[in-house]
């Protein structure tokens, strides 16, 4: 446990590429800092918070409620764009459906623009990924998943992977009655980049 937390995990959006003949592949993945494990999901259609949403869903169902489900809190870290930028109220809205699916509280932390240097996930999981994979023609998705899978490092990393055939959609909106319904609480401390998100309950039990 970290700062009181069940675990320090990160959560972190790389570009998508392109390769024939599976068009399009965007990775996503979680960062166990804990176990030193890593989780990749990878996307046909968009880089969306949709997507990275489902693939911390997928993390939660397949690994962290076995390793973490007597614990009631979430801590993700994430970087400042994309899917899961802090700008996002869609980022937001997903992980309200999340948080109240589980009944988890999730304490979100974004790392600014250009501290990549203290990004764990860079380094731990992306990083020995691709160096994994470097010269290697990735020609199909079986491809791309053997070779996720097959990292490992000398400091005992291990990886899972899986494909998400999901054709997530551009350019949704939220409602404002929708942005209204998150229950969202910002830290006093940088709130556009850490704040909770309770689940929907919570609101109810008060």
């Amino acid at each position: 446990m970290v700062g009181g937390y069940l675990s320090y995990y990160k959560v972190v959006k790389v570009f998508g590429f392109i390769c024939e003949p599976c068009r399009k592949a965007v990775p996503y993945g979680v960062y166990d800092l804990a176990h030193n494990t890593g989780f990749v999901g990878i996307g046909v259609s968009h880089d969306t918070a949709e997507f990275a949403v489902n693939v911390i869903r997928a993390w939660w169902s397949q690994i962290g409620q076995r390793l973490y489900g007597g614990q009631r809190e979430l801590l993700i870290q994430a970087d400042s764009g994309g899917a899961n930028s802090y700008r996002s109220w869609l980022w937001k809205w997903e992980l309200q459906q999340f948080a109240d699916e589980t009944g988890l509280t999730l304490i979100v932390t974004h790392y600014p623009s250009g501290a990549s240097k203290w990004n764990w996930i860079e380094h731990r999981l992306f990083g020995p990924i691709t160096q994994n994979w470097a010269g290697q023609p990735l020609v199909n998705y079986e491809t791309i998943l053997k070779y996720i899978r097959a990292t490992k490092t000398d400091s005992g990393l291990r990886c899972r992977a899986y494909l998400d055939k999901t054709q997530y959609q551009t350019g949704k909106k939220l409602t404002l009655e929708q942005k209204d319904s998150i229950n969202l609480i910002p830290y006093r401390i940088l709130p556009k980049w850490n704040y909770t998100i309770k689940p929907r309950s919570a609101l109810c039990e008060k």
